[in-house]
């Protein structure tokens, strides 16, 4: 296989002679076919080829294929959001009546998609301290739980989920293991290869890297043996009385999963990727291994100046030998632990506002991991309806700010820090 570095030049479009060099948009929602029994054929799944945008698209098919090629995997789509691509994982396993187990530290809008909007859908979710037990993790399962879901990094804690034993965990309960890798990407955390089943992304965030298109993404391992749980995933081993009475994993083997979430969950939620978001977001994969180096080194140094900042009361990036998770780190993510990090500072609330409000190079915003140096307050900003309780039982300290590491030089950002907490004192 190519090292990750060409992948993420070359995979997913090889153009033949005298086609375009840069991978194509194909900016049509329809295409054109000679035959009844040709555009029926699709239909029937019999045959492959593009039809309707919503379902697939050679742009964005060829970005898909690209992160798949990347993350290791047997197939992916493409999603308009990164929660569309942990909506779409979860649902095309679990159902009304299904249980699913996450991670509690993972990132606010998952948390809520999971605990508040699919218990409206029938579907209950436990949720677990990252750093449980084995047996904490088994005693959460139950006979009706079918899919077990992390994130590689947390966001926004920035903390590493052992995917080795969470997986083991999951697969001796016959239950695959989904792992959002958003933060760490394909480029420093490959999860398929610690025994994850499907990844998802949020494309938005590094993978796109400039702040340009809103995406996500599904890939599968097709390492999962769902045959040999046959019952617990009907879905997939049973018959689909919608597509002529075919069973996925008989007739598409180890792209049953995928194959599933077009044709069902792409199709009837329509949460499709536009060819142009998926040409952006090809332009960011091209320079993905080039970009996440940098980012990891420029944090870890601000980083380490933080640590030794009297103004700071704690941090957490765990490419530090003090944080908690860095034994984690070393073994997961032994290239970097991304751009993002955590921090608080003494003094209050409305200290952290001034400091905020006196950052120069450093812009606040929503966003999170791209090129451009960012930072959230979330008890101020995402989490401002909770109080100090609620944000602890959330796992997020009152006075946690993230902080996006970017493209800058890491001593002008260091600069900025340093006059934005003068300014703070005055």
């Amino acid at each position: 296989m190519a090292t990750i570095d060409t992948l993420c030049v070359h995979a997913g479009y090889s153009p033949k002679k005298g086609q375009p060099r840069q991978l194509p948009i194909i900016q049509s929602t329809t295409f054109k076919y000679e035959t009844s029994d040709q555009m029926g054929r699709l239909f029937d799944l019999e045959d492959a080829g593009y039809f309707y945008t919503r379902l697939q698209n050679p742009t964005v098919d060829a970005v898909a294929a690209q992160i798949c090629a990347l993350e290791g995997g047997v197939g992916a789509i493409l999603t308009s959001s990164g929660q569309a691509a942990n909506l779409f994982a979860c649902i095309n396993i679990a159902g009304a009546g299904d249980h699913i187990i996450a991670a509690n530290n993972i990132y606010g809008g998952t948390f809520n998609l999971l605990g508040v909007t699919l218990a409206k859908f029938g579907i209950d979710v436990t949720f677990i301290k990252a750093d449980a037990t084995d047996a904490e993790i088994q005693a959460a399962i139950r006979p009706n739980t079918k899919l077990i879901f992390g994130e590689t990094l947390s966001n926004p804690g920035v903390e590493v989920l052992d995917i080795a034993r969470w997986a083991a965990v999951a697969h001796r309960n016959g239950l695959p293991l989904v792992i959002d890798n958003t933060f760490a990407t394909p480029v420093l955390c490959r999860p398929f290869e610690w025994g994850a089943d499907i990844v998802t992304h949020s494309t938005t965030k590094y993978i796109d890297g400039h702040g340009a298109s809103v995406g996500g993404a599904v890939v599968d391992s097709g390492n999962f043996p769902w045959d040999n749980y046959a019952d617990k995933f009907p879905g997939l081993t049973t018959p689909d009385a919608s597509y002529h009475g075919l069973t996925y994993t008989r007739k598409f083997g180890k792209a049953a999963f995928i194959t599933k979430a077009v044709t069902h969950l792409m199709r009837d939620l329509g949460s499709t990727q536009s060819p142009q978001n998926a040409f952006y977001l090809h332009l960011g994969l091209q320079t993905l291994h080039l970009r996440m180096p940098r980012h990891s080194s420029s944090a870890l140094q601000v980083a380490r100046w933080l640590e030794n900042c009297p103004d700071v009361a704690w941090v957490h990036y765990p490419g530090l030998e003090s944080d908690p998770h860095h034994n984690l780190a070393l073994k997961y993510l032994p290239d970097g632990c991304s751009g993002v990090l955590c921090f608080g500072l003494k003094g209050g609330r409305a200290f952290d506002n001034r400091f905020l409000d006196a950052l120069k190079l450093v812009t606040i915003e929503t966003h999170v991991a791209d090129c451009h140096t960012c930072v959230l307050h979330p008890a101020s900003h995402t989490h401002r309806q909770l109080s100090d309780e609620q944000l602890k039982a959330a796992g997020i300290a009152p006075d946690l700010i993230r902080f996006s590491v970017g493209l800058e030089a890491p001593e002008d950002i260091i600069a900025d820090l340093e006059q934005a907490l003068k300014a703070a004192k005055a």
